[in-house]
């Protein structure tokens, strides 16, 4: 799918990503409505709602010059299965948003739908309703895919309110993790970098008869990353192929090596400062990153775990049409970072 089809659509199946995989309730006629498709505890899926889903998944395949799956193939049963996760999730949030007094305003549809606009078609309404009319898709639908992204996101951030990280958390983290945050030692080089050794040999006679190294690199070394520099760049201990590494590191500042082979060809190495001393990454210095990946960790394991909650609340209270049931599965899908 396209970036601006991603963009446009905002299409509910984007929601799997906050969805717990398994789905239970029962299966069978006498629990729904013969022209819908599953209710979930108040609220009726109609057939309609599910096949408006799938021609969006049909118009996707288009796009992407794909043929749709055949019905019955196991593809076509993935994406009824992906369809009915999404539309039962939808309907979980929202009566689970009306628990706990979450909504979403049709202001906030109208500004993310002008967001949209903005971003993919420039202002453009004739763009807009052109591409509107290539994913079969009705204002009206992307207005509840919009409204049903803006709940999710609305519920994310009411759930994860109260998640706090600690110093007593992050000074653990830092502990726990501390080889990350270990820099080796490292040293300022410039080295030239030929193909063969007949060259780096001429090059290298050059420099002992005191030719200008930044000018011959400039001219003659291959190494696009440093060559414009000169030849310049920092190294650390370790992460340079062995013989460059060993050279780097034991050459005198200011010597100049001789041609020095490796899997890339031939180096004439100068080491240009001293060799700074490998040092750990002090506290004060990560300590806003690490908690804001702790922060980011904790939100999502408190929105899986009410996810898992919402699904389990209404398992005895969800029926499916025969036929649309999902897979019986106890394990759940893993959360995005965020909606």
């Amino acid at each position: 799918m396209s970036t601006v089809t991603c963009g446009i659509a905002a299409t509910a199946i984007a929601m799997l990503a906050l969805t717990a995989a398994g789905c239970g309730g029962s299966d069978g006629p006498g629990d729904v409505p013969s022209d819908a498709v599953a209710v979930v505890g108040e609220e009726t899926i109609t057939k309609a709602d599910f096949d408006s889903l799938l021609e969006q998944a049909k118009v996707s395949y288009k796009t992407q010059k794909r043929p749709f799956p055949k019905a019955g193939a196991p593809e076509y049963e993935q994406l009824k299965r992906q369809a009915m996760q999404v539309l039962v999730q939808r309907s979980q949030l929202e009566q689970r948003a009306g628990e706990l007094d979450v909504e979403v305003s049709d202001k906030q549809v109208d500004e993310r739908l002008k967001q949209i606009k903005k971003q993919y078609f420039k202002g453009d309404e004739k763009r807009y309703q052109t591409q509107l009319k290539q994913q079969g898709l009705s204002e009206e639908q992307l207005r509840r895919d919009l409204d049903a992204q803006l709940l999710s996101e609305a519920l994310y951030k009411d759930v994860t309110s109260d998640v706090k990280v600690t110093d007593q958390d992050i000074q653990a983290y830092y502990k726990k993790n501390q080889k990350q945050y270990r820099q080796p030692e490292s040293r300022e080089v410039r080295h030239i970098l030929v193909k063969n050794k007949k060259t780096a040999d001429k090059i290298f006679r050059q420099l002992e008869k005191g030719g200008n190294f930044a000018r011959l690199a400039k001219r003659y070394s291959q190494d696009p990353g440093s060559k414009a520099q000169g030849g310049k760049l920092t190294v650390a201990k370790g992460q340079t192929v062995p013989p460059f590494d060993q050279t780097a590191f034991l050459l005198g500042q200011g010597k100049i090596s001789a041609p020095v082979k490796t899997q890339y060809g031939f180096h004439i190495i100068q080491p240009i400062s001293a060799v700074k001393p490998a040092k750990v990454t002090p506290l004060t210095q990560v300590k806003a990153s690490i908690r804001q990946q702790l922060l980011q960790t904790k939100k999502n394991e408190a929105m899986t775990g009410w996810l898992e909650d919402t699904r389990e609340a209404f398992e005895d209270d969800t029926a499916y049409q025969v036929g649309y049931s999902p897979p019986q599965t106890g394990t759940t899908g893993t959360t995005t970072a965020s909606p």
